[in-house]
């Protein structure tokens, strides 16, 4: 088989840079140009350095492009929008990891982000790119829109509930705790090491825009009420969401356990985790760093009719690169898991 061509748009930076790191050593795919107005001109093992010898790509100005099979955008959030027109032009086929185009509605767009969407007419032609919520379209799809990373830890952890008409429409309480590579790598105030280092900091008690996401993916049987929040910790990769879901009716356990096997059982990326006893019971971050899992695990507060929901993912992987690498794994035919067999290491 021949290989694919594919380019990234802004890979000097975390998502970038791992998503560099997976398509290298996809069995069919030909890196071809990664951009960079930062650092045009420069290897890229300068920015990341654990591609040392891996690679001897440079990268360009996205003036510089040429036609590929797959255009990748990782830019910052509002520039792939002015910048579609051109890239239509390079590829057939486009995944961006940004936001631009992840809401159906031009109105939600303007709501959760401030300003009028440059495409709205280009919105409907963007599958959202969770996999498990999507493969078909995707399979047909020539544009893709990755997920939050937040956004993919919740649905991932929900849509088993929502879908199957368990949890209740009007409340459902979601907080998130995430890493510091989720805030990119230009350094800012709050990643200052004395200010960062140590630190719970709640970042967004209220109007995280990953909750418009949510909203839109989750509401399968009519519109949804989501509250969403968002606290740092010290950890470099990673997102843990705790959902907490109010059920319409009694449950058990057993119940739970089938639903969620319902929809976990053929998903390669999908792991139940419950076990008795032990440190890793729920789900841990930690152990999912570099991998494109997501672990879920529940607990029933029967009393309450209260489900608990934990779902883990590293933000880089299942939250960005991984999961539009999954995502191109769909549209082009290829098997779902290539180039993202890695299973974690422990301890780490």
């Amino acid at each position: 088989m021949n290989k694919i061509t594919a380019s990234i748009v802004g890979a000097s930076g975390y998502a970038g840079g791992e998503l560099l790191r997976l398509l290298l050593f996809h069995q069919h795919v030909e890196v071809k140009q990664v951009t960079s107005e930062r650092y045009f001109g420069k290897f890229v093992h300068k920015v990341h350095p654990n591609l040392r010898g891996q690679t001897t790509l440079k990268f360009c100005s996205m003036e510089d492009l040429q036609p590929c099979d797959v255009l990748f955008l990782c830019l910052p959030h509002g520039e792939a929008q002015k910048r579609i027109d051109q890239f239509l032009l390079l590829a057939k086929r486009i995944i961006d990891l940004s936001a631009d185009f992840r809401l159906q509605d031009a109105e939600v767009y303007r709501l959760w982000y401030g300003h009028d969407h440059l495409k709205p007419e280009l919105l409907p032609e963007f599958v959202y790119g969770i996999p498990e919520l999507h493969r078909e379209e995707m399979e047909k799809a020539h544009l893709i829109s990755s997920a939050g990373c937040n956004a993919t830890a919740t649905i991932l952890a929900l849509f088993p509930l929502f879908k199957e008409g368990l949890a209740e429409q009007e409340r459902t309480v979601v907080e998130v705790k995430v890493g510091s590579s989720e805030a990119g790598n230009k350094a800012n105030e709050g990643s200052h090491h004395p200010i960062r280092h140590g630190c719970v900091r709640s970042f967004k008690a209220t109007g995280h825009r990953h909750q418009a996401e949510i909203v839109q993916e989750l509401s399968f049987q009519g519109p949804i009420s989501v509250y969403f929040s968002a606290t740092a910790i010290e950890m470099v990769r990673g997102v843990l969401a705790t959902c907490h879901v109010f059920l319409k009716q009694e449950v058990t356990e057993k119940d739970i356990w089938k639903v969620y096997r319902k929809y976990f059982t053929n998903e390669p990326f999908l792991r139940i985790i419950k076990e008795r006893d032990g440190v890793y019971r729920y789900p841990e971050p930690k152990l999912l760093a570099g991998t494109n899992f997501c672990d879920v695990g529940f607990e029933l507060d029967a009393s309450a009719k209260r489900l608990v929901v934990i779902s883990a993912i590293d933000n880089l992987m299942k939250g960005a690169a991984g999961q539009a690498l999954q995502a191109m794994n769909i549209m082009l035919g290829f098997t779902e898991t290539m180039g993202l067999e890695f299973p974690g290491l422990h301890p780490i």
